[in-house]
């Protein structure tokens, strides 16, 4: 299954990107799954108190599971942070109906490539 949630970076990487996932960040994070009529439909992964992923299935979205999951995962931790790309817009929505308050902002991603980023806050 393929979801291109950032058309933006470039499927090369993207690509860099899921190899950096699944080989050091991963193995290190803290995964929960959202399950519906026993299927898995969504995880956000922690580090800390900073959220690293999180994904909804596409035909699940709007079902209030990102939502819970990170109402889970505030409660458990009493706050929350995360990097959203500025361009993803309807991240950024999602995250702020939720609360989310940017606290920084900068012009390039971890790598230096041009992909503008936020960081957001929340706490319980």
């Amino acid at each position: 299954m393929r979801f291109n949630t950032h058309p933006f970076i470039g499927e090369k990487r993207l690509t860099e990107q899921r190899g950096l996932i699944e080989r050091e960040y991963l193995p290190k994070a803290e995964t929960s799954v959202a399950c519906l009529d026993g299927d898995p439909v969504g995880f956000i992964s922690l580090l800390g108190t900073f959220i690293g992923g999180i994904f909804i299935s596409p035909d699940r979205q709007g079902l209030g599971v990102g939502r819970k999951l990170i109402a889970d995962a505030l409660a458990r931790k009493g706050e929350l942070s995360l990097e959203v790309y500025t361009e993803n817009e309807q991240a950024v929505r999602f995250y702020n109906r939720l609360g989310f308050r940017e606290v920084a902002r900068r012009d390039v991603d971890d790598f230096g490539f041009p992909f503008p980023n936020a960081t957001l806050r929340q706490k319980a």
